[in-house]
């Protein structure tokens, strides 16, 4: 598969900056247009409309999300650890695009949030067969969140409490040993 042209990617790296920087009002083809270095005319030539760079974003997060639970799945420490583990954002193009895409979801976007939705759904599915019941896996999934969540307030004014190095190791394993077969 060839990939994208440059300034079709610079689009749509604009748009997720500002998105996440900005917000979704923010995000006006003129704004992403400057932003991205190019022409109003190169961007609606890549992108035509405002619709397109949506679907264009949640076709990135889904594609980075599904190579994310491949890389999980296939964890030497296991699943549940490694799911985790990278609940703690670090700044991959994962995170920024479900940034993003949550960004779109707060504003309305019935489709980001069913992709964010289906997205989440797949990572218990992966979760699921390592963990002992529904119970467990809701422990996994919750703890993830409320990473998640805290390392977003980390930019913000309120900064969150985010576990690293042996807290993050001590809180892994005590994920893993609560949601384990007793």
């Amino acid at each position: 598969m060839s990939r994208p042209p440059l300034a079709r990617e610079k689009v749509l790296d604009a748009y997720e900056a500002i998105l996440i920087t900005d917000g979704e009002r923010a995000a006006t083809m003129d704004a992403i247009a400057r932003d991205a270095g190019v022409s109003k005319g190169g961007l609606l030539y890549h992108y035509e409309s405002k619709e397109a760079l949506e679907t264009a974003l949640i076709g990135r997060m889904t594609d980075l999300a599904l190579a994310d639970i491949d890389e999980l799945a296939a964890a030497p420490d296991g699943p549940v650890a490694a799911f985790v583990r990278t609940s703690v954002m670090t700044g991959h193009p994962l995170d920024r695009a479900i940034t993003a895409t949550s960004k779109l979801a707060q504003a309305g976007n019935t489709a980001a949030s069913d992709a964010l939705r289906g997205i989440r759904d797949r990572w218990a599915d992966m979760v699921r067969p390592h963990v002992r019941d529904e119970t467990a896996l809701q422990l996994v999934l919750l703890v993830s969140d409320g990473l998640y969540f805290n390392n977003a307030l980390v930019t913000g004014v309120l900064p969150g409490p985010l576990p690293r190095g042996a807290d993050l190791d001590a809180l892994v394993e005590l994920v893993v040993q609560a949601t384990r077969d007793a």
